[in-house]
């Protein structure tokens, strides 16, 4: 087996890049970036029904977006096919493995009696050491491995530690199936060992298969790689993960406004810790990551976690880089058409201007264009409920007064804007919350917006003083 780390993320294109495949998927990619390695992508599309291209895309698009990097071009299993029944009639040849004859009928009647007798449905071998003379004519069997029947299969796994599996309950099992498609369980066991993979990580609900395929790898006389299989992850009340979790794919994160460097982190703590750390940058969980620090016990999943630990990461980023992001975000959030649509160099400058104050109270992108749509409002600007209480005839009164002083500043910034209010404020002995309401009112039409004179700064002289006086006139 290669001295270097390469493991891989196996997908079926069914569906969405799914919350816990993603995981699934970080994990293989830290650990290969851990350890000096590569992780390689196998689309498992054998399921032709199932399958489509479609989910093999969005799947791709997921693991992008993450920053999820693999090595080479991704490998269909479905195209292997040829190469998996090559191995399974080499399994033939070297006694190893046999063509089982049994009807469906058959099959169904082993099933019943077992059941009958209190013991779990297994094969019960009837072909393993007959001769292939005594073939029916015109019937095409499959191919079963020679299962060992005494002692057991012992899975020897990172994560669970080692796992137990007595040989007479894994059966004669079929690798090839009568009509010349492999079986899942020989599929992915060649295409591991073809494409040199040395760890598999991947989910505990694949504990028992990992008995099965140690038998095809022994049998092969291959090197059975190094397994970890990870807990599923739980939704909040403890039970396994659904939709109403947050069992989304993961183009449904993206439109709810998360960062991809926030739902990586997020995920990463999900069955994995490094001491007390929270917020993690991509270097410092590249550098922690180690499979032998999973956790055997299933995740929770919880949204407001997610949701604070996005806000942090939005408020530690680099400006310039959260406005790449968050424009680059916008075709995919609900409210982001109207900022797309306003966008050019102009407003550009404002948003950089103005995303100081508005990543401050906003934990998602979509709360990020909500602050911001202020700036993209067309005059004269719909108040909303709490605005509008804001401007009612006294304030409105104190307004005027406001935008008065305000004519009288040049040279315009969140200085000398608060300057001004704060000298009008004392003059008419009112508080300077009574001064700045009404103002961030008829600035923003909300109630609530980043600090007023930053408004005024980022909105400028002429588009601030003509939106305060729509509000008088």
């Amino acid at each position: 087996m290669s001295d270097t780390v390469i493991t891989r993320f196996a997908p079926s294109p069914t569906g969405y890049l799914h919350i816990g495949g993603a995981r699934t998927a970080l994990f293989n990619w830290l650990y290969a970036r851990h350890t000096g390695g590569t992780m390689l992508l196998r689309i498992e599309d054998t399921d032709r029904e199932r399958s489509t291209d479609a989910a093999t895309a969005a799947i791709l698009d997921g693991l992008s977006w993450l920053g999820l990097h693999w090595e080479g071009d991704p490998v269909s299993q479905f195209e292997r096919a040829p190469r998996h029944r090559e191995v399974a009639e080499e399994l033939v040849r070297a006694g190893k493995a046999y063509y089982c004859y049994a009807s469906p009928e058959e099959l169904t009647e082993m099933r019943e009696k077992a059941r009958a007798e209190g013991r779990p449905p297994r094969y019960d071998g009837r072909w393993r050491d007959r001769d292939p003379s005594e073939a029916p004519a015109g019937v095409k069997g499959a191919i079963r491995i020679k299962a060992p029947t005494e002692g057991e299969t012992i899975v020897r796994d990172r994560v669970q530690g080692d796992v137990r599996f007595p040989n007479k309950d894994l059966d004669d099992f079929i690798i090839l199936r009568s009509d010349g498609n492999p079986t899942y369980m020989h599929a992915v066991v060649v295409d591991d060992h073809d494409m040199g993979v040395t760890h598999i990580i991947r989910g505990d609900d694949h504990l028992t298969n990992a008995a099965r395929q140690t038998v095809i790898y022994n049998a092969m006389g291959w090197d059975v790689p190094v397994m970890a299989h990870i807990p599923l992850i739980h939704g909040a009340d403890g039970a396994k993960l659904s939709k109403r979790h947050g069992a989304l794919g993961v183009e449904a994160y993206r439109a709810m406004g998360y960062l991809p460097a926030a739902l990586r982190n997020y995920l990463v703590r999900l069955g994995w810790s490094h001491g007390d750390d929270e917020v993690m940058s991509l270097d410092d969980m590249i550098r922690w990551f180690d499979i032998d620090d999973v956790n055997k016990g299933a995740a929770r999943f919880d949204f407001q976690k997610l949701e604070a630990l996005n806000g942090l990461h939005m408020r530690k980023m680099d400006d310039a880089e959260l406005l790449d992001i968050f424009i680059a975000t916008l075709p995919y959030l609900e409210n982001g058409a109207t900022i797309s649509e306003g966008l050019n160099e102009d407003r550009k400058k404002q948003l950089l201007a103005a995303l100081p104050g508005l990543k401050e109270r906003a934990k998602t992108l979509i709360e990020l264009a909500d602050g911001a749509a202020f700036l993209f409002a067309a005059r004269p600007l719909a108040m909303d409920e709490k605005a509008a209480v804001l401007l009612g005839e006294k304030p409105r009164t104190t307004l005027r007064g406001a935008l008065d002083a305000l004519k009288n500043v040049n040279d315009w910034n969140a200085v000398t804007t608060e300057a001004a209010i704060r000298e009008f404020a004392v003059a008419n002995e009112l508080k300077l919350g009574a001064a700045a309401q009404p103002l961030r009112a008829a600035l923003t039409g909300k109630s609530t917006s980043p600090g007023v004179f930053d408004v005024l700064a980022v909105l400028g002289r002429e588009e601030s003083l003509a939106r305060i006086s729509d509000q008088i006139d």
